[in-house]
This record gives C-alpha cells, structure tokens and sequence, in this order.
C-alpha cells in the first residue's frame, strides 16, 4: 500500500488525479495539500475541499503557499482561459465550502505526516512546488524520510508550455523546483515529455462518466472547458498531466526513464527550464556535479496510462 500526500492546485487535470488517487486499492491517501497556481490559494483549497464533499474524501485538507519561495517575483494572472474563472472548469463551485481546513500550514502538515510514517509517505506534487520546498527548509531531515517524491512538471527533450524552454508548474516557481530537485532524496520528473503525448478524447471521458457513478460524471462535466482549451494541441481531448504522475505511483513499469542530476534555471529568458545531466555523460566541472541522481521521464506507454485511469476510476 502507498500512502500518499497529494499537493496540488486543482485545477481540472488535478481533479482526475485526485479521483484516481482516492479509487485505487493500492493507494492511501492520507493527506492534501494546496498550493497556488491554476488558481488563487483561496480558490485551490475551495475547489480541494469541495472535491473531497462531493466524492466523500477522508483525507485532511492543508492550506498551503499563497507565494513564491522567494517573495519578489511578481505574479501574474491566473490561467483562468486554461480552468475557468473558478479553476474547475466554470461548473459554477459553491464560493464556500463548509468543511474544515487541517489547522496547520501545508508544509507543516508534510513534515509532520512524513515523520510520523518514517519512509513510507510518497509526495505527489502536482502544482508548484513550493509547500515541498518549504518542508525542507523548515526541517531538511525530511528528505531521508520520505519513501519517494514523485512530481508533475518540467521538460527535458520536447518544447515547454508557457515558455518554449518552461513548463508551467516549473516556471510558476523556479527556486522551489530547484532546491526539491538537489535535495538528498528520490525524485521522479513527470514532465511534458511523456505527458504531453498522453491524452483523453472528450468522447472517451464520455463513455466513462455514462459507465461511472456521480463522481465520474462530475468529472466529465467540469473537464469540458479544458477540453475545449486544448483544441489547438489535441483533437478534442486534453492531456492528462497530473494523472501521469499518480500513475507512475502504482505503475512505473508503464514508463521509460533515464537518471542524472537535475536543475532549474532560475532566470533569464530561461527562467523555469529543466535540465538534466544524464549519469554516465562526462562535462567538465560544473553545477550538475555532486548532486543526487535523479529518475526523469523520457517515455511513456500512453494507452495503458489512459487505460489504467480510466478501470481505476470506474472501480466505485
């Protein structure tokens, strides 16, 4: 069993990773934490906790970073063209929730969840990753405690998606991607390079939620404006990013990797941009040297990603 702290921003594809994580018989989810990022820290909490209401959730909600780890950068506007003014999908969420948020800050609620299961908690970051940069800061321990870090963001060989080197949740907070990435503990990229090639038709999540109960009809209903955003990239579908990364979790054998030190550029026209030395590759010194060794995502069996979300979430 895996137990499983999701951070996340939802976010319409954070939603379809959140329902795949509560529905698998090998995954405990024993914890939320939000961040922003497709949305305002009120509103990615909202959206969490209406999330766990609607499909009956028992894991605790932690409010978590509202700004970058490091304060001056500036931010911009929300990507509500992306997930809707609401961050799911515009189906019209109540502006309140009435459940109670874990009274302590996200990053918080990590290190002390990860100290209370000594090397079995498995992060899945989906979102910014500043709650998880915040945790070790605040207490560096942690990183020989937790069991895996397993996150969506980056790219190493294939374009980016708000810069032509940058992927979204990388770029929305560089430093905090760099120091989770050089901290002593496993990491597994799920970056654009396998997600972007994994994707769901509109009529294939439309078969699913006439097959599924409440809770996958939801989700078909608040993923079609995302669905109608990615007109330009996929042919009517989405990708799945988030998923990818919780699949990963209970199925690494779905994916190809390679292993190397990673780092984040942190500004410049290359703001956000990963980069990977690949163990093996002789450079002369430089930044990549002395750093943990890294699994990064290169490839990816794309249907039985899809396949697997799709028989996990109608196991209700």
């Amino acid at each position: 069993m895996h137990k499983v702290i999701y951070d996340t921003d939802p976010g319409v594809d954070d939603a379809m990773a959140l329902l795949f994580l509560h529905r698998h018989p090998e995954i405990d989810l024993i914890g939320i934490t939000t961040v922003f990022g497709n949305a305002s820290i009120e509103t990615t909490t909202r959206n969490a906790l209406f999330l766990k209401r609607e499909w009956d959730i028992a894991a605790p909600v932690a409010k978590g970073a509202d700004v970058t780890i490091n304060p001056s950068r500036k931010e911009g506007a929300w990507p509500t063209f992306v997930h809707g003014d609401d961050g799911l999908g515009n189906i019209g969420v109540p502006a309140t929730v009435d459940l109670p948020v874990d009274p302590r800050p996200a990053y918080k609620f990590i290190i002390d969840t990860v100290r209370a299961n000594p090397g079995e908690v498995t992060l899945v970051a989906v979102g910014r990753m500043t709650n998880l940069a915040l945790a070790l800061k605040e207490d560096p321990e942690i990183a020989g405690l937790v069991k895996q870090v397993v996150i969506m963001g980056g790219n190493f060989y294939v374009p980016g998606n708000v810069t032509p080197v940058a992927e979204a949740n990388i770029h929305g907070d560089p430093e905090a991607a760099d120091i989770i990435l050089t901290a002593p503990w496993k990491v597994v990229v799920i970056g654009l390079d396998v997600t972007a090639i994994t994707t769901m038709s509109r009529g294939y999540l439309g078969e699913m939620a006439a097959k599924g109960d409440k809770a996958i009809q939801l989700l078909n209903d608040l993923s079609q404006f995302y669905i109608d955003f990615y007109k330009h990239a996929v042919e009517d579908g989405m990708m799945v990013h988030d998923s990818c990364a919780c699949v990963y979790v209970v199925a690494p054998e779905l994916f190809t990797t390679i292993t190397g030190g990673v780092r984040v550029v942190c500004g410049g026209i290359a703001d956000g941009q990963t980069i990977v030395k690949p163990d093996g590759r002789r450079f002369p010194p430089g930044d990549w040297d002395n750093l943990p060794s890294q699994v990064v995502c290169t490839g990816v069996e794309s249907e039985k990603v899809v396949d697997l979300i799709r028989d996990t979430l109608l196991t209700a």
